[in-house]
């Protein structure tokens, strides 16, 4: 038992714990924009995996990996403008469109991924994102990869806009109110485009984050849920990103420590500490859950002119 409660006062732990939030961090941001302005994208699974494909494609053919970074965060907000023609100008189910993006987004990419790498049994690996090295920081814990810290950064930035600036008052009052902010001459339909697709994109550098910084290869299906997982923490930080952000670092916790006690217990079925991390999520995230109160236009379609 001494030995498992030692792991929690190692830094490769929490280093890890770190590695594990990005991702989470990058599509939880995308989504809560998303439905700040009272759309839900379901698509965030499908974008998640293509933005994924892209930035390791772009490595993989030379070019470098902040340049694929921006590539796939483009191919994001590409995808997110598509699930807009749907359920913002066609005003149909958010729910449905979703769900059809990721289903069409993650088809998509496997197809790709085939024709680019034909006959490859071992997927072909890139060069990664190296952690920095910042002595000035001081600690090990820190030395994390620079997705790592954009992301933590974006947390603050998103945080900021939001609840400080015209734009996010906008924006809030889009998710609210949309007849309301009608009234008031903000354009409830270009705000709703262009969150769908800065949403979008940070969801892609999400997948980005997957194949150029926590591992130097595509694999299909390799998002396994991430997208779902950070849905969850929009509602557990009750559409705010600071508290989302806690419940990725909480869930991030979780799943490192299980990957530790795997080789400390081994007469323990593996699957019971797979599933543990989604258990204790679960079980920490329900009470905030249900005290949490979404933006009240939330997945209601918006037609100007009408009450």
């Amino acid at each position: 038992m001494s030995e498992a409660l030692s792991i929690l006062l190692t830094t490769a732990l929490w280093a890890a714990v770190l590695r594990i939030a990005t991702p989470l961090i990058f599509a939880m941001l995308g989504e809560l924009i998303c439905e700040r302005a009272g759309i839900v994208n379901l698509g965030i699974e499908g974008i998640m995996t293509v933005g994924a494909l892209t930035a390791w494609y772009c490595v993989y053919a030379g070019h470098g990996l902040w340049t694929a970074w921006l590539i796939a965060a483009l191919v994001g907000a590409l995808c997110g403008l598509f699930h807009g023609v749907f359920s913002i100008t066609m005003a149909q189910s958010q729910h449905v469109t979703g769900l059809g993006v990721t289903l069409l987004a993650t088809g998509l990419a496997s197809f790709v991924y085939r024709i680019a790498v034909p006959g490859k049994a071992t997927p072909p690996t890139i060069t990664a994102f190296a952690p920095l090295d910042l002595p000035w920081l001081g600690h090990p814990l820190l030395a994390a990869t620079a997705p790592t810290y954009l992301a933590l950064a974006l947390v603050a930035l998103v945080a900021y806009v939001l609840w400080y600036t015209p734009l996010g008052l906008a924006i809030r009052l889009v998710g609210e109110h949309p007849q309301g902010a009608q009234a008031q001459g903000i354009n409830v339909v270009a705000v709703r485009y262009g969150c769908l697709a800065v949403g979008s994109a940070l969801m892609a550098l999400g997948g980005a984050f997957l194949t150029t910084a926590a591992f130097n290869s595509f694999v299909i299906n390799m998002v396994q849920g991430r997208g779902w997982m950070a849905l969850a923490l929009v509602v557990f930080g009750a559409w705010r990103p600071g508290l989302a952000l806690l419940g990725a670092l909480l869930y991030a916790g979780f799943d490192a420590y299980q990957l530790r006690l795997q080789t400390l217990f081994p007469g323990i079925p593996y699957q019971i500490f797979l599933m543990a991390p989604y258990l204790l999520a679960i079980a920490a995230m329900v009470p905030m859950a249900r005290k949490a109160i979404g933006p009240q236009a939330l997945m209601v379609p918006f037609v100007k002119g009408e009450r």
